[in-house]
């Protein structure tokens, strides 16, 4: 029983983790998510990542992105002190896949500037419930962990909890966001490709 303990732990941070990815699967399942599950690559300027706090989860996945890609991105939590730095487990953990978040200061919601073509990137279903209620409809909003193979539609905090839940939690966050810069680079490729194809007005003047 003690290592099934552990092993939900290290796997989900809970028990409530299991059930919340449990019941949001489900929800993903019978279709009652589905706005929050696919976005128009050719719509967006920038990537906003949002979980509660800002230095967790969304402050890793804003850092590993700007690691990895030129794309504009940026991070919010939506109940946090604007200013506060990274937790230091999330740091020591960023540290150790050569991400570095010492520099990392969280953005509260209230002090967040939206922009045309932004991508909200949350990380479970209650979070896109509030950013849909702050912006409104024609706000694009997607679950972040809804866009590798295996869904983790509900990507649960690890504020407080286990080192090792720590690692799981960024091993998801980093599939996901390549699952993502995946697509959107397939998109500048498909856009690139386009701009070439287009015939070029060779006709000439003559006075």
């Amino acid at each position: 029983m003690t290592s099934l303990i552990h092993s939900i732990n290290a796997r989900y941070g809970t028990y409530r983790g299991y059930i919340r990815l449990a019941l949001a699967r489900l929800s993903a399942k019978t279709g009652r998510i589905d706005p929050y599950l696919h976005f128009e690559p050719a719509s967006i300027q920038r990537l906003v990542f949002v979980c509660l706090g800002n230095i967790n989860r969304s402050a890793y996945a804003e850092a590993y992105t700007r690691h990895r890609s030129h794309f504009p991105t940026c991070s919010i939590g939506l109940s946090t002190t604007t200013g506060a730095p990274a937790t230091d487990l999330a740091i020591q953990k960023a540290a150790d896949r050569f991400i570095d978040l010492t520099s990392h200061k969280a953005t509260n919601m209230s002090d967040f500037e939206q922009q045309e073509g932004d991508l909200f990137l949350v990380m479970e279903i209650r979070h896109a419930n509030i950013l849909r209620e702050r912006y409104g409809q024609d706000a694009r909003i997607l679950l972040l962990g809804s866009l590798p193979k295996r869904r983790y539609v509900h990507i649960h905090d690890p504020h407080t909890l286990s080192s090792d839940y720590y690692t799981s939690c960024f091993n998801r966050i980093e599939e996901s966001t390549r699952a993502l810069l995946s697509m959107l680079d397939a998109q500048k490729e498909t856009q690139l490709q386009a701009s070439k194809e287009q015939p070029h007005d060779t006709s000439t003047t003559h006075a």
